[in-house]
């Protein structure tokens, strides 16, 4: 079974989504739609900005959402998934390729989560580190054992979790860890504590947008970050879509869930190769690839 997967923040790069906007007139046409829906020309950043401009949330966010479901659509019927999942930022790519949410809503709702989760991160200094070499029960352990708010975030491949919390938290969690034999554990130059319990206001911020927002029947199963499996039932997207903020992202048990549902053929759709890099990591097995567009 063919599978479709879309990347989260940090995938981006300068010059994002210019091939697209010169070689295909739909492409063309989705870029100018979300120029007038975001209020800003986000395609003067993405394809002239500095590293620096596409760093910002209100860019990143919709940047990487873009690429990804503009170059699903131009695949025209090349496009045929049977399984979808995105990382954190990109299950809101997985849900429009999958007919969940329409291209208008999903953007929206994308520069809404991206604005909520800034107004966050400026409530209360927070952070995420990058944890290697151990096993996942010994860092949920040892964040359990930290004073303050730290949480495993990120499952992104077998021995790479993310943790994420308050800075003191976070750098005391990162210091412990190490002394139980971390290969690295390293603060990330992030602006806050995504899916951590610091993201409670964007959530409840979010969640308002979301209950208002038409969610249909998918045309094939997604596998949510929140629960790990598949998901077809639009009430149930919404909800797990809710708790997404402040919830981890299983990915990798994401990842192997759709191999063990029948995934064979995992496509990357959108900027960069890092899930493809992931894929490798959580099952040699199966054939990972990045989806490219030919006018």
């Amino acid at each position: 079974m063919k599978a479709y997967i879309f990347p989260g923040q940090g995938a981006q790069f300068t010059g994002m989504g210019l091939d697209l906007y010169e070689n295909s007139p739909l492409a063309q046409e989705l870029f100018e739609k979300a120029n007038t829906i975001l209020g800003f020309s986000i395609t003067d950043v993405m394809f002239e900005g500095t590293a620096e401009e596409l760093k910002q949330t209100k860019v990143t966010q919709p940047a990487i959402f873009l690429h990804s479901v503009i170059l699903a659509k131009v695949l025209g019927d090349d496009f045929k998934p049977e399984m979808v999942a995105g990382h954190s930022l990109g299950e809101l790519s997985a849900l429009v390729a999958n007919g969940v949410l329409s291209f208008e809503d999903g953007l929206r709702l994308v520069s809404k989560r991206a604005l909520a989760m800034q107004k966050a991160c400026e409530i209360q200094p927070s952070t995420m580190a990058a944890v290697l070499g151990l096993e996942d029960k010994v860092v949920e352990d040892t964040c359990a054992e930290i004073d303050g708010v730290v949480v495993a975030a990120n499952y992104n491949c077998p021995g790479q979790l993310v943790i994420s919390g308050e800075v003191e938290a976070v750098e005391k969690a990162c210091a412990a860890l190490t002394e139980k034999g971390a290969k690295r554990a390293l603060v990330l130059p992030v602006g806050g504590a995504f899916h951590s319990p610091m993201m409670e206001p964007a959530r409840e911020e979010l969640a308002a947008a979301i209950e208002e927002t038409t969610f249909n029947e998918p045309i094939c199963p997604v596998y949510q970050n929140v629960v790990a499996k598949a998901v077809t039932n639009p009430a149930e997207i919404k909800e797990n879509l809710i708790a997404q903020l402040t919830a981890p992202v299983k990915w990798t048990q994401c990842v192997q869930a759709m191999v063990a549902d029948g995934g064979t053929e995992f496509i990357e759709v959108g900027p960069g190769k890092v899930l493809q890099g992931l894929m490798r990591k959580i099952d040699r097995n199966v054939a990972a690839s990045g989806a490219s567009f030919e006018a």
